[in-house]
């Protein structure tokens, strides 16, 4: 490559005005140059193509963390507009959506002492405060209800797309992730179910109903049949984990995602997935070679409103595509 040709995007600095719009802040970021900030905008400007697409499925993962802050309105926000085909998450998820549906947590101190908040029955989740009555009685009496009432009508089997959906339905709740995904027929799938309060209440339900299963196949049937029958995906991806994994695993499949954001805190050479960036997955045929990509480095507890208030402003509201077919 020539020296000139690297020469072209002369850095800009950026000048607010006052009553800027958050849109208008990332285009400013263009030619911004350093650190994260591009990013950023490479970030926005992917997301904005990928939902004016005709053609792509779009990918929502994120691990359960989040959910107990409140961007968990971004998040349900996010499936009001339309903006994502199908969630893949952690059991975490549903854990939260019940809690905090049903109850309240509480804004915490990262620097609280975890001893005297033990004695006190008050988890910690980071900076937020769960109290225990919150959490696992809460958890536990509504999961009970659900799959006393589930087995008495015949169904001794659920996937976990099945099992967000009947609980969505039954938290019958505005600001409840389950609720808005059921009401749109967005899927949920929860490749670690048993890795949580609801999954451990389901092994308990099964100790005295031994004939109750859930069929994660099940889940995995239907994303192998989203997957090969899309023209496009599309993936925003916010940490990583099984949720993240399970994203660009299932998108191999057809030589990888077109559109792919990722936001990490977690470095690279620590090996772990979280670390690792978008452009290794290329690398395993996840991500296609030519597809519009970027990791963002940084917490997504301000990043994803940013990018939110963005394409709220971009886009508005998207029509979701109907992957399982049938009437929505």
């Amino acid at each position: 490559m020539r020296r000139e040709e690297l020469l072209t995007s002369p850095v800009k600095d950026v000048v607010l005005k006052e009553g800027v719009k958050v849109s208008e802040f990332i285009d400013s970021l263009e030619c911004v140059g350093g650190f994260t900030a591009k990013k950023l905008w490479v970030a926005a400007k992917i997301l904005e193509r990928m939902l004016k697409s005709d053609d792509a499925v779009v990918f929502l993962s994120f691990p359960a963390a989040i959910m107990a802050t409140g961007i968990r309105g971004i998040i349900v926000d996010i499936v009001k507009r339309g903006f994502v085909d199908v969630i893949i998450t952690t059991c975490g998820t549903l854990d939260h959506d019940i809690a905090r549906t049903l109850s309240a947590y509480y804004e915490g101190d990262f620097m609280a002492d975890d001893s005297v908040l033990r004695e006190l029955d008050i988890h910690r989740l980071g900076s937020v405060f769960v109290p225990v009555e919150s959490y696992g009685k809460t958890i536990e009496s509504f999961m009970r209800t659900l799959l006393r009432e589930i087995y008495e009508k015949g169904k001794k089997t659920l996937s976990t797309k099945e099992l967000s959906w009947e609980i969505g339905k039954r938290l019958n709740s505005n600001s409840s992730l389950l609720t808005q995904c059921f009401l749109r027929k967005i899927p949920v799938y929860v490749p670690g179910i048993s890795d949580g309060a609801v999954g451990s209440q389901i092994w308990l339900f099964r100790q005295t109903h031994r004939d109750f299963t859930i069929d994660i196949f099940k889940d995995e049937e239907e994303l192998a049949d989203i997957i090969f029958d899309a023209k496009e995906t599309g993936a925003l991806m916010i940490g990583g984990g099984i949720s993240k994994h399970h994203t660009i695993w299932w998108n191999q499949f057809r030589e990888g995602l077109d559109y792919a954001v990722y936001i990490t805190t977690a470095p690279e050479w620590d090996g772990s997935l979280s670390g690792a960036r978008i452009r290794e997955a290329v690398s395993w045929g996840k991500v296609k070679q030519y597809a519009k990509y970027v990791t963002v480095e940084g917490d997504a507890t301000i990043i994803l409103p940013i990018l939110h208030a963005y394409l709220i402003d971009k886009v508005g509201k998207r029509r979701v595509k109907n992957v399982l077919g049938g009437a929505l």
